[in-house]
């Protein structure tokens, strides 16, 4: 029996992952019993074989592809629901096991303060969590983001009205900004 006075089932893998197509690329999805982990841009072989063997040594074990899991059926059902314009917020439980201190800090403030269709400095977070001068370091931890399009990184950017730099590339970036109504829609 767990913590919560339920019973785990030892047959379950601790981390189970699937890859989903969206707008802007294949998106690997990983979770543990605790809920969605991680989320990988450009999840081609080569990248979601790194990802994987990342998080077999991060969290002990290894993955286990499993498109079916109850939280990452869920997961996809909603990343799917949000690149058609369905979903504005995501509703699933956040592991945030690959991640830590400040950075977590930043990025559990981001999750809960800024709504779809709005953008934050990074100065501005950095504010919001108590560290007025941390400009740079809510940079490194948007860099640092296990979590992205879920937690979104992409809607921080820049005081002087530019986008800011993305772990996943400025088109995607812009692609992300656009689906939410706050650039104009790319033109590729």
């Amino acid at each position: 029996m767990n913590s919560d006075g339920q019973y785990e089932r030892r047959d379950e893998p601790q981390v189970v992952w699937a890859v989903v197509g969206t707008d802007i690329g294949p998106l690997l999805l990983a979770a543990t019993r605790q809920g969605l982990v991680n989320v990988v841009f450009h999840a081609t072989d080569r990248v979601r074989e790194r990802a994987l063997g990342q998080l077999a040594s991060r969290l002990g074990c290894e993955p286990v592809e499993a498109p079916g899991a109850p939280l990452l059926a869920e997961a996809i059902r909603q990343v799917e629901e949000y690149f058609a314009g369905a979903r504005k917020d995501f509703e699933l439980p956040l592991d945030w096991a690959l991640i830590s201190g400040f950075n977590r800090q930043v990025l559990r403030e981001l999750a809960a303060s800024v709504p779809f269709g709005a953008v934050v400095g990074y100065g501005d977070l950095a504010g919001r969590v108590g560290q007025p001068g941390a400009a740079q370091a809510v940079g490194a931890a948007m860099g640092a983001n296990p979590l992205p399009v879920v937690v979104p990184c992409h809607r921080v950017v820049e005081s002087d009205g530019g986008i800011g730099g993305f772990g996943g590339g400025l088109e995607t970036k812009r692609t992300l900004l656009a689906l939410e109504g706050v650039l104009p829609q790319p033109l590729f």
